[in-house]
């Protein structure tokens, strides 16, 4: 009896792990896919729903997160904070990209799932309604018709549109030729859900708050709340003094409270440091973009790390820590750095890297660094390095990296 009650538990424990495990799946699926579509991942939507309940009061309960479920998808809709670029499509080059993508789903309101029209039909009723609202739209033009391309293209990656005869690049090379879409029943889940009319709000500042919260000391605390987990969730960095005065008490605070929820929905690891409360994915992949990632830009950022270290332990130094664990650095001083990398490592390095000047791979490090919140402009001179960026050393001698 005790051996069969041993393997019970343990049968138990397995099927819990398991379980918890397909949840945070779930959870992770959410905050980084558009949506999941079950004609295309039948496992993951129907885990979603078997969750449903919980996931649902979890992500309105800590973040004000709706979690849409119909029958055929399932989304989230997250709402950041503070926008950052890398949030959008990466797909789109200016704004008239994104103009374009709205005004195509509007067109797409007044069609029903299986309905056919041509090419040539959604762009010159685009035009037309544009022209309504004083924007300009004329395919005349190459670059626009290029926009416009792009803004189908994307419609159709994510299922919004199907596509059936033709291609929108053939357009974009020559107005005149054509395409034949399909309408899917997913467009109109694309655009973000607003708690109130939209000619209720009067600043951009208030389409922030994903639903209404009750100007009350409660209602005030839930939005805090939301706000701290929305940062958490979304972005890779929030150092301390990235948050307001009001949030930064709370973080310090509910910490522990934070970090057991982070750990439990999403099995990210969370530690307090001098700079922050920060969260790392325990996994070398996951599905959210994690740093450092793939791309050879974050092997020079690792080893501008090692660098800056080494230098800065040295007597008499030029490098020093700023009173909040940052390191600033002139322009000049990054392409110094990253000369003399270049000419220790370059045998490790891709062609690219290899011939590229020191000034255009400076541009290629801050642009990462300001993309992962590692690093953010003083000046136009002068680039602070973040704390975290100093927590990390590494060296082609060694294949792994160790975070103090």
């Amino acid at each position: 009896m005790a051996i069969q009650r041993a393997r019970r538990t343990l049968r138990s424990e397995v099927n819990s792990a398991q379980a918890q495990e397909r949840k945070q799946a779930c959870v992770h699926a959410l905050l980084n896919r558009p949506w999941i579509l079950k004609e295309e991942d039948q496992d993951l939507y129907f885990s979603i729903k078997d969750h449903y309940e919980e996931l649902r009061e979890w992500f309105m309960d800590q973040a004000g997160f709706p979690l849409i479920v119909t029958r055929s998808l399932a989304k989230l809709e997250r709402t950041p904070v503070v926008p950052h670029a890398w949030m959008g499509f990466e797909e789109f080059r200016e704004v008239r990209d994104y103009v374009f993508f709205t005004y195509c789903l509007w067109y797409l309101e007044g069609k029903t799932e299986m309905d056919q029209f041509l090419l040539s039909d959604i762009v010159e009723e685009v035009r037309e309604q544009m022209a309504i609202g004083g924007l300009e739209s004329d395919w005349r033009h190459y670059h626009h018709r290029l926009s416009m391309a792009r803004a189908l293209k994307k419609l159709t990656s994510l299922g919004v549109l199907i596509m059936v005869d033709g291609d929108e690049n053939d357009w974009a090379q020559n107005e005149n030729k054509n395409a034949l879409y399909e309408c899917s029943p997913h467009s109109r889940y694309v655009l973000r859900r607003f708690p109130q009319d939209l000619t209720t709000y009067s600043s951009m500042e208030d389409l922030a708050d994903p639903i209404l919260y009750a100007d009350t000391p409660d209602g005030q605390n839930i939005r805090k709340r939301h706000r701290v987990f929305r940062r958490f969730l979304l972005e890779p960095v929030v150092l301390d003094r990235y948050w307001d005065d009001d949030s930064l008490p709370y973080v310090l605070m509910q910490r522990r409270y934070i970090m057991d929820h982070m750990q439990r929905m999403l099995g990210m690891e969370g530690r307090r440091y001098r700079e922050g409360l920060l969260f790392f994915h325990p996994e070398l992949t996951g599905e959210a973009a994690l740093f450092p990632t793939l791309s050879g830009v974050s092997d020079l950022v690792l080893l501008i790390a090692g660098e800056l270290r080494r230098q800065m332990n040295q007597e008499g130094s030029r490098f020093y820590m700023e009173p909040d664990g940052s390191v600033r650095l002139e322009r000049s001083e990054m392409e110094g750095l990253l000369l003399r990398l270049q000419e220790r490592h370059r045998e490790y390095w891709s062609k690219e890297f290899r011939e590229s000047s020191s000034a255009l791979l400076a541009e290629f490090c801050f642009e990462h660094m300001e993309q992962w919140r590692l690093g953010e402009w003083e000046d136009a001179n002068h680039f602070l390095v973040s704390p975290v960026v100093a927590r990390w050393n590494a060296e082609y001698a060694n294949t792994d990296f160790d975070l103090d």
